[in-house]
């Protein structure tokens, strides 16, 4: 099969979809990888390793994506549409809840689109495609919590893990999935002090056995939501409804009662978000300013770390990129699992969840 690997066009998306190795794998099995040049600069790999590992390398957008199988990182911009075709496997993150005219456009130009985050996998990692950039964007979300909490950066100029004599800074993060879970990790080993509140007594059970007493634990409801948020000198929303638009657990009037300079990191907002006041930033421009409170709201901050964030993505996906190219589309009827992550295909939107949030665009 014919493999297309396009440059990012995200804003400062130095990920790519295919890394040097998972071509050579590829390549052993016989099949043909276009990869754009400069694909994988940012991520660090040189079209000369592209070639080693056996890639051919192509000059134009056109080139690439003009392939039975297209392998991304993130969605299809508005000028990349036209790209698109019939009968055309695209594997990727698509986050379609958050996107309207993207998810039309799926539909009319009749692409099988497999989105990345609703994969599924039996057992406890239940969505094995989303699970590694997860992890980096949990860890990220303190590292970038703190920063912006620097008065320089617009913060209120706390230190997260305060000093003897000194209170330390007070992380609350909504959600104790692996996104919350990371980035506890993070803000307990710089010594703040954390709270985590999610719905689900079983998990807060499991977070004790991880962080025992160094963490509070705490049931999430609309009452302790209030009660914790307005104190909160970093807020983290880690949020996640597979496939669908992120409740809104913290209103805008909520916000207002937050410590000015306070940070607010939400990871949810490539699914709509979980703060009312937190609209989609980018790497550029991180960070803006409302009701007093800093807001960052970069949708793709593993992007941040694509070096890192390129291995383990392909650690993940190779498999099921591997399985598409050797079956193309009986891939889909032979996994299960993967055809969890279809979400659109043969002009129809078919994901249930996505399906709940654009009722109309149902045939």
């Amino acid at each position: 099969m014919e493999i297309g690997v396009p440059k990012e066009t995200k804003d400062q998306e130095f990920r790519v979809g295919l890394s040097p190795s998972s071509v050579r794998v590829l390549h052993e099995n016989g099949h043909a990888i276009f990869v754009e040049t400069e694909a994988g600069t940012g991520a660090g790999f040189t079209d000369t390793d592209y070639k080693l590992a056996g890639a051919q390398i192509v000059s134009t957008p056109e080139a690439a994506w003009n392939r039975e199988l297209v392998v991304k990182v993130k969605e299809p911009l508005q000028p990349e549409y036209k790209f698109l075709q019939k009968e055309q496997l695209l594997f990727t993150y698509l986050h379609l809840a958050a996107d309207r005219a993207l998810t039309e456009h799926l539909i009319d130009c009749g692409v099988t689109a497999i989105a990345y985050e609703t994969v599924e996998q039996p057992g406890n990692n239940k969505l094995p495609l989303l699970t590694p950039m997860s992890i980096i964007a949990g860890r990220l979300s303190v590292q970038f919590g703190a920063r912006f909490l620097e008065r320089q950066q617009g913060g209120r100029g706390v230190l997260l893990g305060g000093v003897p004599g000194v209170r330390p800074g007070k992380v609350v993060i909504l959600g104790g999935g692996v996104v919350g879970t990371e980035a506890a990790r993070i803000a307990v080993g710089m010594g703040a002090a954390v709270q985590i509140l999610d719905v689900n007594v079983d998990r807060l059970s499991y977070l004790e056995t991880i962080f025992g007493s160094r963490v509070e634990l705490l049931y999430s409801n609309s009452a302790q939501i209030e009660a914790v948020v307005s104190q909160a000198d970093l807020l983290i929303g880690a949020v996640l409804v597979p496939g669908r638009k992120a409740p809104i657990l913290v209103p805008r009037n909520l916000v207002k009662q937050m410590h000015p300079g306070a940070v607010i990191v939400d990871v949810a907002v490539d699914q709509g978000g979980c703060i009312e006041t937190l609209r989609p930033t980018s790497h550029t421009n991180p960070v803006y300013v409302e009701e007093g409170v800093v807001h960052y709201g970069v949708p793709n901050m593993p992007g941040a770390v694509p070096w890192t964030a390129t291995q383990a993505l392909n650690n993940s996906t190779l498999p099921y990129v591997l399985q598409l190219a050797n079956l193309g589309l009986k891939a889909v009827e032979v996994n299960p699992f993967l055809a969890a992550g279809v979400n659109v295909q043969n002009h129809r939107l078919v994901h249930p969840a996505v399906q709940q949030v654009f009722p109309d665009l149902v045939s």
